[in-house]
């Protein structure tokens, strides 16, 4: 079937399609975490010592007893059996931003050739996959095979229902046989370690008698797109690379700002259903659900949870979004920009820090010129980011997420904080020694007496900040849509753990002189603020002129993945992972081998792919269409010509470049004599991308000048508006 004949019947199939029956819903109380093996399963199962225990790991942070896993297994085993799983998984995270799983089976083979279900307490702890297949950065060579998952017991085991059975799914953290960390979990749970450490010493400090376990906090906004599945399987590029290489813009795109907060198509709004009925028996609390900007283009977004088990669940979501995808016949996309010219889709990730005694610790309440506590905790923020500016920007390098950040519609890949003009009246007050009030919230009257007055907050919001202050917390805007949220997370707690372990000896240093408490607090804060302050910025992020400021700043401008990714080979950078113990040097060192890894091979799959797109599909279209083009104008005699003539002379040297074009960029990709990796990348950005979007503006102009009809792709038009 050519191109355009099996565009013509996947329209045909999608506008005839009827719209697959929304499930009838249970009762919400009566679903949730029906399929987690969570608390209050394990007190109905477990001995009361044994659940004990559990709990205080769980709840407090205490060391595992490993005496109570057999037990833990044996219930967690009956448990899965009775809802129709016959295997378990280890699930870990790799450093590749995926989920891996390894499924075994509870059957035991006994000696006279019967079967029993089995599960002990030492699997459950520790499982084998292979750990030299998986991305490791040299910590280990390919012939050296051997890995190992760890039960994570504060991130509740839960039921994964497919069409093809139920597994009992583990949450594991996944190490090297020589003890490095080779997933994203670990790393996590050591920053949330550091940063409980010295908050609980800067808690002290400020008088607190009862500190309990100090935790990050989570909530990610997802967005993603989706469109049909028979245009996506006519996508190569789609189908390799989670975006088009190629495609012309339609008439119509998001200009009318129609589409964002509209009403949900019928079609999207069953598939939603569907996704949030199995997050909420996963225990996963789905909040919300809207359009985004882009026609095809969605959001849901989580309530709050705690950092670990909001990584977990998020790659969960982005899990169940594509299988759920694909049974309504969809493909759903969470590249950050599957479509060019219009908005891309990010990842916004609420994260804050708090604990049971002190509540939210970022929190200004009422009067956050009073607020001690806060300013402290907004202090170490700032300080934080202004130091560690480049490890933000590198925490969110992907080749996928350069060509989102810096558009107007994301925020830039200049890192700053936007704390609002409440706080940043308060701060600036802090500069001069002295604090006395912030702007409160006020009311607003609408002039309408049957509407009600609305509370007015004493600061507004800022989209175009890639690191906002929101109320009581903070929201890392520029993180990608198709990224984990874990290294994001672990850079933000480790970064805070740094500035409150310095602020927690400036305390004490201040204090040994004699001052009292409030003075203390306010010299330091001052201190930070005239080194750091210049972090702090609350105008409009994309325009040029910020550009020029955060130059004069001081402030880093990484523009690509190919600038970010080194800054984890700097020596500072180095510094704070080793002090803080969240990663060491070989760690480190692995994780910018396996990222700068994957920059480069998306960006060489990508070319290829444009190379064998642009020889093997839209040439062929461009010959056809020329050819019939010749034959008109041999038949129309003088009548039209030199418009069939203008005609084909365009498209004849359109497809002439975009054909030597793709000679230069195949000969380009064959280049292997690189110095470094760093150069390999740079190569990548510079050289081969310019290439790619060369080949693209040729093939993009190639489809505005031939028939319809020829054009073997399914279009923007199609894809974007047809559900």
């Amino acid at each position: 079937m050519s191109g355009n004949a099996a565009r013509v019947q996947a329209i045909h199939q999608i506008t005839n399609r009827e719209v697959m029956a929304p499930k009838p819903s249970e009762r919400l109380e009566e679903m949730w975490a029906e399929n987690v093996f969570n608390l209050s399963k394990m007190q109905a199962s477990l001995p009361k010592a044994v659940f004990k225990s559990i709990k205080n790991t769980i709840v407090t942070g205490e060391k595992l007893d490993p005496s109570v896993a057999d037990a833990v297994a044996t219930a967690m085993r009956d448990w899965a059996m009775a809802k129709g799983a016959l295997y378990y998984a280890h699930v870990f995270y790799p450093m590749t931003n995926l989920t891996a799983e390894k499924h075994d089976g509870f059957i035991s083979v006994q000696g006279d050739g019967s079967v029993i279900s089995e599960f002990s307490g030492k699997v459950l702890v520790q499982g084998e996959p292979d750990g030299s297949s998986f991305p490791n950065g040299g910590i280990r060579d390919t012939f050296e095979a051997r890995g190992y998952t760890g039960w994570d017991v504060t991130s509740p085991a839960y039921i994964m229902e497919t069409d093809n059975g139920a597994t009992l799914c583990i949450p594991t953290v996944f190490v090297s046989w020589t003890g490095e960390a080779l997933d994203k979990k670990v790393p996590l749970l050591r920053s949330i370690a550091a940063m409980d450490k010295a908050a609980r010493k800067v808690l002290t400090l400020l008088g607190n008698t009862e500190v309990a376990h100090v935790n990050s906090s989570c909530g990610a906004e997802q967005e993603y797109f989706l469109i049909d599945a028979n245009f996506a399987s006519q996508r190569p590029d789609l189908l390799l690379a989670g975006r088009t290489l190629f495609g012309k813009a339609p008439a119509k795109g998001q200009e009318f700002d129609d589409h964002y907060f509209g009403a949900i198509p019928e079609r999207v709004q069953v598939f939603m259903q569907d996704v949030e009925e199995t997050l909420y028996k996963l225990g996963i609390p789905a909040k919300t659900r809207h359009n985004e900007v882009a026609p095809g283009q969605f959001e849901i977004a989580p309530f709050f949870e705690a950092a670990n088990v909001a990584s977990d669940h998020q790659q969960l979501i982005m899990t169940i979004l594509k299988h759920t995808a694909k049974k309504h016949g969809f493909m759903c996309l969470l590249h950050e920009k599957p479509f060019a010219g219009i908005n891309g889709s990010g990842k916004h990730v609420n994260w804050s820090v708090g604990n049971s005694t002190q509540g939210n610790l970022l929190d200004p309440g009422d009067s956050p010129h009073d607020n001690a506590q806060f300013l402290v905790f907004c202090g170490a923020v700032i300080r934080g980011v202004h130091k560690y500016g480049p490890l933000m920007r590198a925490a969110i390098a992907t080749a996928s997420n350069d060509h989102r950040l810096g558009a107007n519609e994301a925020p830039p890949a200049i890192m700053s904080v936007y704390l609002g003009s409440q706080l940043e009246e308060v701060f600036e007050q802090i500069k001069t020694g002295t604090v006395t009030e912030s702007k409160q919230k006020g009311v607003m009257d609408l002039g309408v007496d049957v509407l009600p007055h609305l509370t007015k907050d004493a600061g507004d919001r800022n989209r175009t900040s890639p690191f906002a202050f929101t109320g009581n917390r903070f929201e890392f805007r520029a993180v990608g849509s198709n990224q984990s949220v874990s290294g994001p997370l672990i850079v933000l707690n480790t970064m805070l753990a740094d500035s409150l372990d310095w602020m927690g000896n400036r305390l004490e240093t201040e204090l040994a002189k004699g001052l009292d408490l409030n003075t203390a607090i306010i010299t330091i804060l001052k201190e930070v603020m005239e080194t750091h302050g210049a972090v702090v910025f609350g105008g409009n992020g994309y325009s040029e002129e910020w550009h020029q400021i955060a130059a004069e700043r001081g402030l880093a401008n990484l523009r690509t993945t190919a600038d970010a990714l080194p800054t984890l080979k700097e020596e500072y950078i180095e510094d704070l992972f080793k002090k803080t113990g969240v990663l060491t040097p070989v760690e480190l060192e692995s994780r910018f081998e396996v990222y700068a890894e994957q920059y480069i091979l998306s960006i060489e799959v990508e070319a290829k792919l444009v190379i064998s797109m642009a020889k093997t599909m839209i040439y062929p279209a461009a010959v056809e269409y020329l050819s019939k083009l010749a034959s008109t104008i041999a038949s129309l005699g003088e009548l039209g010509v030199e418009f069939e003539k203008e005609s084909a002379k365009t498209i004849a040297n359109l497809t002439n470049s975009m054909i030597a074009t793709t000679t230069k960029l195949s000969d380009a990709l064959a280049k292997h004599d690189f110095v470094s990796t760093e150069d390999k990348m740079q190569y990548c950005a510079q050289t081969l991308r310019p290439l790619m979007d060369e080949v693209r503006q040729y093939a993009d102009a190639l489809e505005g000048n031939i028939a319809d009809s020829f054009w073997p792709l399914p279009t923007y038009q199609e894809m974007l508006f047809i559900k």
